[in-house]
Formats: structure tokens, C-alpha cells, sequence
């Protein structure tokens, strides 16, 4: 890939064919395993500390649900899938022996992007353990990072540089330095690099930051040799998030020199016109441009320039505000649009998955910075219930995962399987459902946050709190917070009131059963300050009203929803040729939770959750009139 505007598909038919969250809970809260080494002494911390702190992912448990459904799936697709099969193009990359099978896919041996599914399994695999608190998760990636190591020593054997690591040989670096046709060796050493850093964050792999501290070195002593102009030219290519995992390492270790290196990847042609606010993201690949603004955000931390943050800040408004489909997804053939073109780029290839996995990381860093934005929260709420959640196959049990959510009238959801895909999405796919705990709540000192409603517990060690979750959000619009252990000192409960909710006299909230005389105005938070006692409970209920929601490019062109969930004709194996003609007052409730009939084409249609719907054509958009 010379550019980023070049489709990793048509990339991968021309071949012949990790996470700065982990990071900052591991900056905010204990390590995962006891005895591991923290960061340098006396390294700096952040420049810039935000005001709230996430959780360590191990702090919080999923309960029975839909969102512990997905993940007990990709769990069983963690602990079969064979890694041998995946270390075999490392290893012979190096001259070491391998007896494995290749994968095939977008891992096969000829494909230039390998490598980068062991970067994604490393993360999955700390995430898995930090989820469950399953060593079987650490000690398979244990032995994934100690064969990386042994490769990576191989290295300068091998006429590589010291460091070096990779599935690929070192002269994909060569061509990407020069300028020549690869398909984003960058990227692929980015998720290896970040699968790394969060071993060591998330459970407690020493070697796995020694291996990633080498390599970070053999990329500054790569990018020192070339010139701002060339690191420029080069940084049109697909790199992935370089900047944001050298700025975390940097708040890892305290080491100025891969704060250096992150800054060498921070691309002039996008980060310039966000910084003067200017929507230029037309014609560009999606997935490309949104983990440099992660990166941003991660420097914005690492350095206290404003600059960083308001590139990300606005960046995140311009997509969300005028590139983003009712399912939260953005993208049509990989790449961004005119703004606002919504109704005229509905295709079998829109919302990536990819894309909506690196907004969602963006979005839980911006909340963090600005907790008062309840929008950056029902972004993440809508795009992780009618994107994420759906994106994976309930009839399989290894969780095979969609590349792209189809949003054409007439289209299909399809998924990955175990060895022959490993599309970008099938990497993401792995992560994105063994981390839905990472953003239910938040911290200050004295107040918790409760931003989501997904079954869960929470464990507050610093404050001896324990509280459960228990929910059958969003079929019902309610939930029920338990206190199962209290330190017996006040704290601020601030519970999220959606923007969706049907008016503000629509919700309630009790504590042990009495009604509290609180304001509910939706898109904000509510706070309940008391003394907390075990056996309290408070519980939430909302109301939900059915919307038409326009695209803005087209008014009669519309989506359904009912509260937050986003509804999608059921068309079985009827391929639509154009969007369905929806009478709007004809939408009527079926008696079954988030159901309902309604008229299109003078046709009976059911129109349910589209997060359900599998195996089957549907149609998500309408027109209306």
C-alpha cells in the first residue's frame, strides 16, 4: 500500500491473496499480576492527568447477558486457535524451524500484511485474562512472547537489524522508506507492538516489555536516518496507531526517546487542517486516519500540548456529526465521503468494524478528558449496541466476526472463520469482545460513574466498594445497582441519563424503594450522594419512545429506533433492490420486547433490533413519504 486510500481488500488481492485503553489502566490502576515491575523509577507520569480513571479491567466481571454471550464466544475461539499456526511466518522469517500449518487469509505466507492477527491475539489474550481472571489466557500468550523473543533475537543472525521483529523481512521497511508498492508493514508492526505492551499492562509479562522496549529502539534508529520530508511521504501509507503505542510506552517507561519516535509519526496532511478545524477527511481511508487521532489524544497526555487534544476533539465531532451511519459506524468502501453523505453511500461495504473499534477507543480517551460531554457516551453507547454487539455470529461458537455491516437496503451480514480470513476485522473482532468491561464505570476520588447498562461487577479496592449490575437492558429500559460491599464513606453515585430518554419526567430513580427528587434531563448525569451501606439498592428506569431519524443529505431517507436501539426490516432472502417505502404510522408494537410490524412496499414488515439480526437480508434504512 502506497496510501492510505488504497482498500486493504484490493491491497490484498494485489499481494496475491492493542490498546492505549489497557495502557491507561494500567497507568491508573494496580498491576495485574503481583510482583511486576512498574514503570522506571521516578519516571514521569502524565503531563496531563484526566479528571476521571478508568477502571482496571480486571475490576469489573460481566454477568449473564448478551455482551458475556459474545465473550464467552471469542474465549472459546482464543483458546483453540492453534498459535504455532500464526508464530510459523515468524519463524521461518528468521531461519527458525517450523513444522506448523500456514494460515491462510490475509496470514498466509505470501501475504505481505502477516503478522499483524499475533499482534491482536496478544491483546485479545491479556484482555481474556484480565477479564476472567483465567491463567490458561496468560500462559498461552506467555509462550506466544517468549517464541516473538527468540525470533527477535534471531534477528541480526538473520540480517536484520537489531530488534527487528516481524512475519515480513526487513526490506518491506526498505520500500516503504522509498516509497515502492507494500502493503502497510507499519500496521502490522503496530499491532504487535501494542499486543506487547498490553501483555505487560494487562498481565504482568515482563518479556514482553523487554521485547517491545527493543523493538521501539530498532524504530528510532529506522526513522533517525530520514528526513521530516521522507518520514512525511512515508506517513501516507497505512501505519496504523505508531504514534499512540510509542506515546504509551513513553508513559510506561519514562524513556524520552519513544516519545521521539511517536512524534515522527504524527502525519502534517491530516493533523494540519484538523488543527484549523477543516473537514478534509473526503477521499481518505477511514481506518487509516482514526488511530493517528487516537495517537494524538495518547500525546496530548504525554506532552500537555493543546494542540494534540483539539485535533482529536475535533476530529471526533466531524466524524460522529457528519460521517457517521444511525449504527455508528463510519465508512463506505473503506473511505470517508463528502460530509453529511449518508443516504448516497449505503453499499454492501459500509461501517468497517475496524472503524468503529478505533472510535470507540478515541471516544472512551475523549470522555475521559471531558466527562461533562454525556455525548461521547451515547456515541459509544450507540455504536457498541448497534454495531459491535451485532458484528458477531450467535451461531458460532468461536465468534466469528463481520468485516463490514452492510447498510444497503437488501444486505447480509458475513463473517469470519477460523484460519482463512484474518481480515483487520477478524483481528479487532477477537478484541473488541473481551474488553465490554473497560467503560461501564469510571472514577474520581469520591465519585463512580455508571456510563453503561451491562450486566457487571465492579470491584472498588480502593474504596471497599462492590457493586452488581444487573440488567436486561435494552430489552427492558431499566436497571439495578447493587451495593454487595460498602467502606462505609460517602460517595457521589452518578448515573448516565441517556439523550435518547422520552423527557426528563419519564425517568425514575429509587433508592431501597424511595423515589429520589432528583433532576433526570436527558444527556446528562444524576448524582446520588449519601453514605453507602451494603444491601442498598438503587435502581434506574427510562423511558423509550420510537424516532424517525433523517439523514441529512436525504430527509425522506430515514432509520428506526426505539430508545437507544436501532430497528432493521427482517427481509429473510429477499434481495431488495431499492430502500423499502415505510408507512410511518402504521409502526405498531407486537407485544414481544423491541418488536414491531409496520407497512413498507404495501407489504407486512417486522422490524426488530438490529443487533439480532442474522443470516438474513434486512434493510435499515427507509423512505419515508
Amino acid at each position: 500500500m502506497t496510501h492510505g486510500r488504497l482498500s486493504r481488500r484490493h491491497a490484498f488481492r494485489l499481494t496475491g491473496a492493542a490498546t492505549a485503553a489497557s495502557v491507561l489502566a494500567g497507568l491508573t490502576a494496580r498491576p495485574a499480576t503481583a510482583g511486576v515491575s512498574p514503570a522506571q523509577p521516578g519516571a514521569p507520569l502524565a503531563r496531563v492527568a484526566p479528571p476521571v480513571a478508568a477502571f482496571a479491567l480486571s475490576d469489573v466481571r460481566l454477568l449473564p447477558g448478551p455482551f458475556a454471550d459474545n465473550q464467552n464466544r471469542t474465549l472459546s475461539y482464543l483458546s483453540f486457535v492453534d498459535a504455532d499456526r500464526l508464530l510459523h511466518t515468524f519463524r521461518r522469517n528468521v531461519g527458525l524451524p517450523s513444522t506448523a500449518t500456514p494460515c491462510g487469509g490475509w496470514e498466509a505466507p505470501d501475504v505481505e500484511l502477516r503478522g499483524h492477527s499475533t499482534g491482536h491475539l496478544l491483546t485479545a489474550l491479556a484482555q481474556a485474562f484480565a477479564s476472567t481472571g483465567d491463567s490458561a489466557y496468560q500462559a498461552k500468550a506467555s509462550r506466544i512472547v517468549s517464541a516473538l523473543a527468540a525470533c527477535q533475537a534471531a534477528a541480526p543472525a538473520a540480517g536484520y537489524g537489531r530488534g527487528y521483529l516481524s512475519a515480513y523481512p526487513e526490506s518491506f521497511i526498505d520500500r516503504v522508506e522509498n516509497g515502492q508498492q507494500v502493503w502497510a508493514p507499519y500496521y502490522t508492526l503496530h499491532k504487535i507492538m501494542a499486543g506487547l505492551l498490553d501483555q505487560y499492562l494487562l498481565a504482568g509479562n515482563q518479556q514482553a516489555l523487554d521485547v517491545l522496549v527493543a523493538k521501539a529502539a530498532w524504530v528510532k534508529a529506522r526513522t533517525d536516518r530520514l528526513s521530516t520530508a521522507r518520514l512525511q511521504a512515508m506517513l501516507r501509507t497505512e501505519f496504523g496507531g505508531m504514534n499512540e503505542v510509542l506515546a504509551n510506552l513513553y508513559l510506561v517507561t519514562g524513556d524520552q526517546n519513544h516519545l521521539t519516535t511517536a512524534t515522527r509519526f504524527d502525519h502534517a496532511e491530516i493533523f494540519d487542517p484538523l488543527a484549523n478545524r477543516l473537514d478534509r477527511l473526503a477521499g481518505y481511508h477511514a481506518n487509516t486516519q482514526i488511530p493517528k487521532i487516537i495517537g494524538a489524544i495518547q500525546e496530548y497526555q504525554a506532552t500537555g500540548q493543546a494542540r494534540y487534544r483539539d485535533i482529536a476533539t475535533f476530529f471526533w465531532d466531524t466524524v460522529v456529526g457528519h460521517h457517521t451511519y444511525a449504527n455508528g459506524g463510519n465508512s463506505n468502501g473503506e473511505h470517508f465521503h463528502a460530509p453529511d453523505a449518508i443516504a448516497s453511500q449505503l453499499s454492501d461495504s459500509t461501517t468497517e468494524c475496524c472503524n468503529t473499534y478505533n472510535m470507540l477507543k478515541l471516544t472512551r480517551q475523549l470522555f475521559r478528558y471531558d466527562p461533562s460531554r454525556i455525548d461521547y457516551l451515547d456515541y459509544y453507547e450507540n455504536a457498541l449496541l448497534n454495531q459491535i454487539l451485532g458484528s458477531q455470529d450467535p451461531a458460532s461458537a468461536h465468534g466469528f466476526v463481520s468485516y463490514y455491516v452492510p447498510l444497503r437496503a437488501g444486505g447480509i451480514k458475513t463473517y469470519s472463520n477460523d484460519y482463512d480470513t484474518f481480515w483487520c476485522c477478524h483481528g479487532t473482532g477477537m478484541e473488541n469482545h473481551t474488553k465490554f468491561g473497560d467503560t461501564i464505570y469510571f472514577h474520581t476520588d469520591d465519585a463512580l460513574y455508571v456510563n453503561l447498562f451491562i450486566p457487571s461487577e465492579l470491584t472498588w479496592r480502593d474504596r471497599g466498594l462492590v457493586l452488581r449490575q444487573e440488567t436486561r437492558f435494552p430489552t427492558q429500559p431499566s436497571t439495578r445497582l447493587t451495593v454487595r460491599q460498602a467502606g462505609g464513606t460517602a460517595l457521589a453515585l452518578r448515573l448516565r441519563v441517556p439523550s435518547w430518554v422520552a423527557g426528563a419526567d419519564s425517568v425514575r430513580i429509587t433508592v431501597n424503594g424511595v423515589a429520589q427528587p432528583v433532576s433526570a434531563r436527558p444527556g446528562s448525569h444524576v448524582e446520588l450522594n449519601r453514605v453507602w451501606r451494603a444491601g442498598d439498592v438503587v435502581e434506574l428506569t427510562m423511558g423509550m419512545s420510537l424516532t424517525l431519524e433523517p439523514t441529512p443529505d436525504d430527509a425522506s431517507v430515514r432509520a428506526v429506533r426505539y430508545g437507544p436501539v436501532l430497528l432493521a426490516g427482517e427481509y429473510g432472502g429477499s434481495n431488495l433492490t431499492a430502500l423499502p417505502r415505510l408507512q410511518p404510522d402504521s409502526l405498531t408494537a407486537t407485544g414481544q420486547p423491541l418488536v414491531f410490524r409496520a407497512r413498507a412496499n404495501n407489504a407486512s414488515v417486522t422490524l426488530s433490533p438490529f443487533h439480532a439480526l442474522h443470516h438474513q437480508r434486512h434493510s435499515v434504512y427507509w423512505r419515508i413519504g
